[in-house]
């Protein structure tokens, strides 16, 4: 990966910018609530200033998800978002996100990877 083009971060991720790809990260130890999954998808969609990107996703700092959060990404997470990957390397985290994308449907391409260079060579055809 290049060097971030651009980078910011509010209480719960981090965003930045590099090749063509938004990656967003959220903080560890991190549940996501209603609250949380609203401010980040703002501060993301703020960062972006309307423009689209694959996305790829690091949730392997979350521990877990309220369905209110899940149902907000699901509808409002991937605004601006030409594909998402969720990047988990823990089996728990796999199968929380196997559950958003199996029963949330999320209205963009979306595919669960435990390798960031998979995840990264599928979101490279959405540049």
């Amino acid at each position: 990966m290049k060097r971030a083009q651009q980078i910011s971060e509010n209480a719960y991720a981090k965003f930045c910018v590099a090749d063509g790809i938004l990656f967003w990260t959220y903080k560890p130890q991190l549940v996501i609530t209603l609250k949380v999954a609203y401010s980040v998808v703002e501060n993301r969609v703020r960062f972006q200033k309307n423009r689209a990107f694959p996305i790829l996703c690091d949730i392997r700092g979350v521990v877990g998800v309220e369905k209110a959060g899940r149902n907000y990404l699901a509808q409002y997470g991937s605004s601006l978002a030409t594909a998402v990957a969720i990047w988990a390397d823990q089996t728990v985290l796999d199968s929380m996100s196997s559950f958003y994308v199996t029963i949330n449907k999320p209205r963009t391409p979306t595919k669960i990877f435990i390798c960031q260079t998979e995840a990264l060579n599928y979101l490279n055809q959405f540049k």
